[in-house]
């Protein structure tokens, strides 16, 4: 499979899942920015990702998923339009989902909400289809600088303290902007976070 000339390695998918199932973090490439990931359900590599980026821990951190069939494990109410919005949007669209459910507490916000991504991206499905379980996806930058655009972006500080990056990608020159983000009422209500 290939994506602007890069060739996607199933060694490379295999070392980052090996990573993730160690309580690691990866530095990998999503179908918006570049981002720092670890194992959603795993608390202490939650709490690696915080350290690294220097986050606050009352800002909470999107999750990744293969397919809208897994919302169910991680969301108690999922209302129709979540799989509508999902199904028309041309955008990577992230949803903020109220009663989380099966996650962490440093993964979900104070109010109990969490944020879901489904992803289309050839490098994401592929591990995401492997792991099984949702990926934690925050921007690979260091709290308060800005979203990297690319890989050539990413601070050394930030390349340095992942226990693996991710080479598919890399190579990917476009400048790529973070997705838009929902916010999601059980009732079905929703209002426009980022756009």
């Amino acid at each position: 499979m290939r994506q602007n000339n890069t060739y996607l390695d199933r060694d490379d998918v295999s070392k980052a899942l090996e990573t993730l199932q160690a309580g690691g973090i990866i530095l990998y490439p999503t179908d918006t920015i570049w981002g720092i990931g670890c194992d959603a359900t795993n608390p202490e590599a939650v709490e690696k990702v915080f350290a690294l980026k220097g986050r606050d821990q009352a800002k909470s951190m999107i999750l990744l998923l293969h397919n809208d069939n897994q919302l169910a494990g991680y969301v108690n109410d999922i209302p129709d339009v979540a799989y509508q919005l999902i199904e028309v949007t041309d955008r990577p669209l992230t949803i903020i989902y109220s009663l989380a459910k099966n996650l962490p507490a440093n993964v979900m916000a104070a109010d109990g909400t969490v944020g879901i991504r489904v992803v289309d991206h050839p490098f994401c499905q592929q591990l995401l289809q492997r792991f099984r379980k949702p990926i934690i996806s925050t921007s690979a930058n260091l709290s308060g600088q800005p979203s990297p655009r690319n890989f050539l972006d990413i601070s050394p500080e930030i390349t340095e303290g992942a226990d693996y990056v991710v080479q598919f990608g890399q190579q990917d020159t476009e400048e790529r902007e973070p997705s838009m983000i929902i916010k999601l009422d059980p009732s079905g209500k929703f209002e426009f976070i980022r756009k």
